[in-house]
């Protein structure tokens, strides 16, 4: 078993659930009392949020760029950025190490071709949202097209992320919010939805909904389980 490298905190409510997704697969994949191989550098994530805000991605992908160097150091055989957003800056902290990213765009559009999606709907941050980083990896890697909601509605799940999710607050009125915006770019031609955001899983599941959910999280890290046991 290889040993599985993480860039967490990003929120750390998501980091529990990659930790926890990452082990349980372990387990059923290998039974008895396997689990998975982990090193894990989480970094403040009001430095991280600021930096963001800031438009100051640079500075945020040196950030990252550390602790990559630092699970490198440690012996993770290859890593994990455990955010969306921050892919942003995935190519700059790739470069700064030796160890492969598995990158959370790649993993998803593969499961997105076995299930034979060619429109897809993209919920998540602003940043995700709006620019090209994660949308065109979909579109020219994988020939996937991409809906993403309105600007007013981009701003609504935003705003849920940051100081709900990313807080740990579960409010049932925004899950509504996200199930009318979701249910909104499926009546725009999205054969499913990408959840996006690691945090969005904590809100929205799949029995919530008729329509295929992807959630990036746990996508992401059941690859990570297939790369460490290859």
């Amino acid at each position: 078993m290889q040993t599985i490298g993480l860039i967490g905190g990003m929120s750390w409510e998501s980091t529990v659930s990659y930790y926890q997704l990452l082990n349980r697969e372990i387990k059923h994949r290998l039974g008895g009392l396997h689990s998975a191989k982990i090193i894990l550098v989480s970094v403040d994530f009001a430095e991280i949020e600021q930096l963001q805000h800031q438009g100051n991605w640079q500075q945020a992908g040196q950030i990252l760029s550390k602790a990559a160097r630092s699970l490198e150091a440690a012996g993770a055989d290859f890593f994990l950025i455990c955010t969306n957003t921050m892919h942003k800056v995935a190519e700059q902290v790739s470069a700064c190490v030796s160890i492969p990213l598995l990158h959370i765009a790649d993993a998803t559009a593969k499961i997105l071709i076995q299930h034979e999606i060619k429109t897809v709907g993209l919920i998540g941050t602003r940043f995700t949202m709006q620019e090209d980083f994660y949308k065109k990896r979909l579109t020219e890697g994988f020939e996937i097209a991409v809906l993403v909601p309105t600007d007013e509605e981009q701003k609504l799940l935003h705003n849920i992320i940051y100081q709900e999710l990313c807080l740990g607050r579960i409010n049932e009125s925004s899950r509504h919010i996200y199930l009318q915006i979701m249910q909104g770019l499926t009546a725009r031609g999205a054969q499913g939805i990408i959840l996006g955001c690691t945090e969005i899983g904590l809100l929205v599941q799949q029995n919530d909904t008729s329509y295929p959910l992807f959630d990036t999280a746990a996508i992401h890290a059941t690859h990570a389980v297939t790369v460490a046991l290859t």
